[in-house]
């Protein structure tokens, strides 16, 4: 089955000057082990939050040293995404990849032995440090594999990310807090398995890499420069509000519902699990919605139209707040595909600077917010966190600035072939 791509709209290009794009293959095999790699990695990742109130009580840490592993874990996850990226948009290097998930693979053992903070610390930056090589590589990847199915090939993508994080939660309760800090080395085997993965993905790359984007006449001209950067500005607003709010559910959700509502350890982690489970449901459709009706569309009702949801989950009890977790993470977190993508375009020939940039601003975005919390939630109450950050989403507001996305209905066409 091959895929015919029509000729393509950027944001802001009339049907007129649009250039036709060649006839590509959607290669969903490669498609596939980058977003089970992306899975294994956010499996890794997402062990360092579950494992808060575990390391919270052995460790007598306060929210506001929580916060200062996550500020670490995070800031290093951000740290080398956009210059990995410009770098990769020179000159391909398919080696990064499984070289990331080496150095994730030394800070998850790391992470099991440490027994102070600073141990600590050095582990969790080092798990971050790997995500910081893996993203940006792995999203050039995944867009040179869609065959012009942009917004389905970073879905693809990010879902494996989403599964991952929700899944890893639920292997903390079953895994590690009945066996303790140790058991967190049996993950090694997830990173080797990635490590796999992402070798063939890199031979696969080397093979099919391109030389350096070049720029059309149409999505060069696409939109003026100055348009071009209030846009920009207005997506890292809109990053902004979307990751301190999901960063305010995945590093304190728990430790909300053990407060308020007395549940146990292992029942908040389960509820955690359903949250992230639904952000992996919202992931997989955002993009491909995004490719049918417009991303400016997506990202506008998936940001702002979570606002009374957000609003409403403060007041209510405990039934209530597992259904409202649920569909804040249904509906945010189809934004995130549609922002990469309708970033990309704006800025053409950059396809991996942007993907690091806005990757590396999510996990700065989630450390700074996480610190800022957990500081918040030992002054005011973690009851007030969530009343404060109910009124994150108004910032999707913005998203009236951003330029017209056209509807690109009909964008792709399946044609059999022998």
């Amino acid at each position: 089955m091959q895929q015919t791509v029509a000729p393509t709209i950027e944001p802001g290009t009339s049907p007129a000057v649009a250039t036709p794009a060649p006839v590509a293959v959607t290669t969903f095999s490669i498609l596939a082990f980058l977003g089970l790699s992306h899975f294994l990695n956010d499996v890794i990742q997402s062990l360092v939050p579950s494992i808060y109130p575990m390391l919270k009580t052995r460790l007598a840490l306060d929210f506001s040293q929580i916060g200062l592993i996550t500020f670490t874990f995070q800031g290093c996850a951000s740290l080398l995404q956009p210059l990995i990226g410009l770098l990769g948009d020179r000159k391909p290097r398919p080696w990064l990849l499984p070289a990331g998930m080496i150095a994730t693979l030394i800070g998850l053992l790391a992470l099991s032995r440490a027994n102070n903070l600073s141990h600590l610390l050095v582990a969790a930056g080092m798990v971050g440090l790997g995500s910081s090589v893996f993203h940006p590589e792995a999203s050039r990847v995944a867009r040179l594999a869609s065959g012009g199915r942009h917004g389905l090939a970073q879905s693809m993508f990010q879902v494996g990310g989403n599964a991952g994080s929700a899944t890893g939660p639920l292997l903390a309760a079953f895994i590690v807090l009945p066996f303790g800090q140790g058991s967190i080395a049996w993950f090694s085997l997830v990173a080797l398995l990635a490590i796999l993965l992402l070798s063939r993905v890199a031979t696969w790359h080397a093979a099919n890499r391109r030389p350096r984007a070049t720029r059309t006449l149409a999505t060069a001209q696409a939109l003026p420069r100055g348009r071009v950067v209030l846009a920009i500005c207005v997506l890292f607003m809109l990053l902004m509000s979307k990751f301190i709010y999901t960063t305010s559910l995945s590093s304190y959700l728990t430790f909300y519902l053990i407060e308020r509502f007395d549940v146990s350890v292992r029942d908040a982690q389960l509820i955690l699990f359903a949250y992230l489970a639904a952000m992996a449901v919202g992931t997989l459709c955002g993009g491909p919605l995004g490719d049918r009706i417009g991303r400016k569309y997506v990202i506008w009702g998936s940001i702002l139209g979570v606002l009374p949801f957000t609003l409403a989950l403060p007041h209510v009890g405990l039934t209530a707040t597992v259904v409202l977790v649920v569909v804040i993470g249904l509906i945010i977190s189809a934004a995130f595909a549609a922002i990469i993508v309708y970033a990309q375009e704006l800025v053409p020939g950059r396809v991996g600077m942007i993907a690091g940039v806005f990757f590396g601003l999510a996990f700065g975005i989630s450390a700074l917010g996480a610190a800022a919390l957990g500081a918040l939630a030992d002054a005011r109450g973690i009851d007030f966190v969530y009343m404060v950050c109910g009124f994150l989403p108004a910032i999707g507001l913005l998203a009236v600035l951003l330029p017209r996305s056209p509807r690109p209905a009909n964008r792709f066409r399946v044609a059999a072939t022998k």
